[in-house]
């Protein structure tokens, strides 16, 4: 699936540090998976997306600043969605005209397109 003609990626440095910091704790990750296992697909998936630099922030628009983070990067992208368990989180996101979707809904939409 990626990288995908259908989407892309959209990727701040910041957004990328962000990503770091959560996805090589160890409560993170899958079972038999190491830190550098987790920095692998970080590396990958940094060199598939587009490098999004983020000139204006909305902060503070949503109530976690990692979450501004994400928003700001989605913004100045256009894009349409962000992709996320967490979308009660992002329930003003529709105001700067990007939606929150779960990956399930995401799938579901990717496949409706094919």
């Amino acid at each position: 699936m990626l990288p995908s003609t259908q989407f892309e990626i959209a990727l701040s440095v910041a957004l990328y540090t962000e990503w770091q910091s959560v996805l090589t704790r160890a409560e993170h990750l899958p079972p038999g998976a190491s830190a550098e296992n987790a920095h692998g697909l970080l590396r990958y998936l940094a060199s598939i997306a587009h490098l999004q630099d983020v000139y204006f922030l909305w902060r503070p628009f949503l109530r976690d600043p990692d979450d501004d983070m994400v928003l700001e990067c989605a913004v100045a992208s256009g894009s349409q969605y962000i992709i996320t368990h967490n979308t009660k989180d992002f329930k003003r996101a529709p105001e700067l005209k990007v939606n929150a979707i779960t990956p399930a809904e995401f799938l579901t939409l990717l496949r409706s397109k094919s």
